[in-house]
């Protein structure tokens, strides 16, 4: 096994271990198939979330929403902050609050736990930090009846990719992963971490539609060139406790499903060259860079997984966001 191989074996094991004491199993005994939250405490997580998440953003201080997000968002969000802090110590001096706004919740029914709900809301972020015509879209976890809800994935998309969800007679959603779900759709979407990161390594399963986040992110990086700097990359599935893939089914048979991978990057320089280390790096850096540079990424998705057998869909899932977030790195 490599280097790179065993530092990511050995990073993934701990957050394996960190992720299994979260308690997120289903109770035993709780067999009732119940709507996994009320309309009014969807409404009410959403906003705890956005008043914790202005706070942590003002101050760029982690501990102050760390209550309110998980998995995923929870990692990339607490490690973003803590950089920030070391970065700029006096806070965000151009702070703008967040506004979720026209929101609508999709809250499926299913029982034991943990119990999930998406979150289909108007943002006033944009890529110009002016207002834009995309919807945040962002899925709440629950693990326990005694645990708060947190927000533990986010995607920002076009109104047009926000797909019509099944729903029984009183307005209830379908869960995913559920039972029989691998065998209706094209994909597993209990397996799509571990397909996603062998795509990345091996160029198999070919499942995944063409994009910036599949294929061309492959060819990306196996034509990564810089003079004096060898790369390596190792992908691993993170699909446990709070990080495991959380879905919806769709109208026309299909799913809405996020999942979680974990990305590593190796920059090693030749003789009498280093690796550069931006502020960003330096904030979440262990150990000293010489000739090694190693970045941690957690990386969320979100993807639209055809019905099995549905020829108009072709049988690809497509990525329709991609959120991902340097955790740590390290030097040697």
């Amino acid at each position: 096994m490599t280097r790179l191989g065993r530092l990511a074996t050995g990073l993934v094991t701990a957050t394996v271990l960190t992720v299994g004491a979260s308690g997120c199993v289903t109770v035993h005994g709780e067999r009732a198939v119940v709507p996994g939250a009320t309309r009014s405490e969807a409404a009410q997580a959403l906003e705890d979330f956005t008043a914790a998440y202005n706070k942590a953003d003002k101050a760029y201080d982690p501990a102050l929403d760390a209550d309110r997000v998980t998995g995923s968002l929870g990692a990339i969000n607490q490690a973003g902050l803590k950089a920030r802090q070391k970065t700029s110590p006096d806070g965000n001096t151009a702070h703008k609050p967040l506004e979720l706004t026209d929101a609508s919740f999709v809250i499926p029914k299913k029982a034991g736990w943990p119990r999930w709900f998406l979150a289909d809301a108007d943002s006033n972020r944009g890529e110009d930090g002016e207002k834009q015509d995309t919807r945040w879209l962002l899925m709440f976890l629950r693990t326990g009846p005694d645990a708060p809800w947190k927000a533990a994935y986010l995607a920002a998309v076009a109104p047009s990719q926000v797909p019509e969800f099944r729903e029984d007679a009183d307005g209830w959603a379908s869960p995913v992963p559920s039972a029989g779900a691998g065998e209706e759709l094209a994909t597993d979407p209990a397996k799509l971490s571990a397909t996603y990161t062998g795509y990345l390594e091996k160029g198999t399963p070919d499942v995944f539609a063409p994009s910036t986040t599949t294929s061309g992110w492959r060819e990306a990086r196996e034509n990564t060139r810089r003079a004096g700097f060898s790369y390596q990359y190792v992908d691993q599935p993170l699909d446990s406790g709070a990080f495991a893939p959380l879905g919806l089914r769709t109208k026309d048979g299909g799913a809405l499903v996020f999942f979680t991978s974990k990305h590593f990057e190796r920059q090693t320089a030749a003789e009498g060259l280093h690796p550069t280390v931006t502020p960003e790096v330096e904030a979440l850096l262990n150990g000293e860079v010489k000739s090694t540079l190693t970045k941690e990424r957690v990386s969320s998705q979100l993807v639209y997984i055809p019905e099995r057998g549905d020829k108009d869909a072709t049988g690809t899932v497509r990525v329709l966001n991609r959120l991902p977030g340097l955790i740590a790195a390290e030097g040697s």
